[in-house]
């Protein structure tokens, strides 16, 4: 099995429905965007066009967050993925030194809020918080929360422009080995040689 996913950058017009449904499905913490997308502007006026770049873990085969770890909190799943077993990890932060897709986050709050200035969080902050353990990295899991009730991640399920794919490039008949064998997606940063397990459909 080899769960990777594919955007086709043609379709997606930036409306941030990914990121509001990940922060939801996942509680992560403020300032923590487990996927987002990058507007960027291009050319000069009146030649100008916007860039809409969504990006998330990669979940690369050769992940190097995995080879600096000196706990083996990150590894590399049978499934394809890669994940944090926060149990493991030592908050020394090598790992997002050495991702080359800003995709890892440190939970630098024991207890995060939104809303209260002075701290008090709310019962849904109480209650999901807990999921991000104090110190320790996170990252997107490809939903396996949700995959493991077999439901795809929340950002494919929540995507209006229906601009990502999702399933096991080891079958030949996904719909994802489908796409991917017509439109021969392409990884971001393929120079880093992690060899991604996301892929985009330039527009």
């Amino acid at each position: 099995m080899r769960l990777a996913m594919i955007i086709d950058k043609r379709r997606c017009y930036a409306c941030q429905g990914c990121t509001v449904a990940c922060k939801q499905t996942n509680a992560t913490p403020p300032g923590t965007f487990w996927t987002k997308t990058i507007i960027t502007e291009h050319g000069k006026f009146p030649n100008v066009h916007y860039e809409y770049m969504p990006m998330i873990c990669n979940h690369c085969d050769d992940a190097p967050c995995v080879e600096v770890c000196p706990t083996g909190a990150s590894k590399k799943l049978a499934d394809g993925t890669v994940q944090v077993t926060a149990s493991e990890c030592i908050g020394c932060q090598a790992c997002m030194e050495a991702c080359p897709y800003g995709a890892r986050y440190f939970n630098e709050e024991e207890k995060p809020t939104y809303w209260s200035e002075k701290g008090e969080q709310n019962l849904y902050e109480e209650t999901r918080s807990k999921e991000h353990v104090y110190e320790t990295v996170d990252k997107c899991t490809f939903c396996a929360p949700r995959r493991s009730k077999g439901l795809p991640p929340a950002c494919v399920a929540t995507c209006a422009g229906v601009a990502r794919i999702f399933g096991d490039l080891d079958d030949p008949e996904s719909e994802i080995s489908k796409v991917f064998k017509k439109y021969n997606p392409k990884p971001y940063k393929p120079e880093e040689g992690t060899k991604p397990n996301v892929f985009y459909i330039e527009g």
